[in-house]
């Protein structure tokens, strides 16, 4: 005998309040957050908000779209927090560090900007990141080249690093087993040839990836400085 199907009453009752696009987002980066970007379909977005594709698309075009909008929104939460009237430098190195740990905790933003490097709310990024080296009274001249700078070093570390989480987790492998790993060849190699490479086998296995990262940032700052203090000469 053929079941009988789900009348309408047994089905999972529709939500009754608004759905706003701010709540698609929001739920959108809790599926990515916890099950990846596979899992970020409108199927499951319908589910997981007990509403219909209608109500979905009434507020994003399609699966891209909305990728990009959760992409936006982290970038913005990390310049909201910023505390641009901090002193320049401390914020420069707080912005920064606010982008690495971001894409760090949600390596599907760092794969999103690989695919669209310029999101809008990255537009913001780069020109707070502007705006703070003219309050550092950087000379206009080298301004751009700065602010580029600084940028492309954010971005592809932060993005390299989250490339790199992945690649572990799709390979079962921690990092710390990856790194001793790594450390052990390099200590292996030919100390003459390559010196430098084998005395930094020790610290390559011990090392912090965001303190690595803020230390690049320091040197990038110490740098900027000396731009200022030649412009002043």
């Amino acid at each position: 005998m053929r079941k009988k199907t789900a009348t309408r009453s047994q089905r999972a009752p529709r939500r009754t309040d608004s759905l706003s696009r701010e709540l698609i987002i929001q739920t959108a980066i809790e599926l990515l957050d916890s099950r990846g970007e596979s899992a970020l379909t409108l199927r499951a977005l319908t589910v997981r908000l007990s509403t219909g594709y209608g109500a979905i698309y009434h507020h994003v075009a399609d699966k891209s779209d909305l990728l990009a909008a959760a992409t936006d929104d982290i970038i913005t939460r990390v310049l909201s927090g910023a505390g641009m009237d901090a002193d320049p430098r401390e914020t420069l190195r707080h912005l920064a560090l606010g982008l690495f740990d971001a894409i760090d905790a949600h390596p599907w933003v760092g794969a999103e900007l690989s695919r669209q490097p310029w999101r809008p709310a990255l537009l913001d990024f780069y020109e707070s990141i502007a705006r703070l080296l003219d309050a550092l009274a950087i000379p206009e001249r080298s301004r751009f080249d700065a602010a580029g700078t600084l940028m492309n070093y954010v971005l592809g570390v932060a993005v390299q690093n989250a490339a790199n989480a992945r690649h572990l987790a799709d390979s079962d492998t921690d990092r710390a087993t990856f790194l001793d790993t790594a450390a052990a060849q390099w200590a292996q190699v030919n100390p003459s040839r390559y010196p430098f490479v084998h005395e930094a086998a020790t610290q390559l296995r011990e090392h912090d990836d965001r303190e690595q990262f803020l230390a690049g940032v320091d040197i990038f700052l110490t740098g900027i400085a000396a731009l200022r203090q030649s412009s002043e000469s």
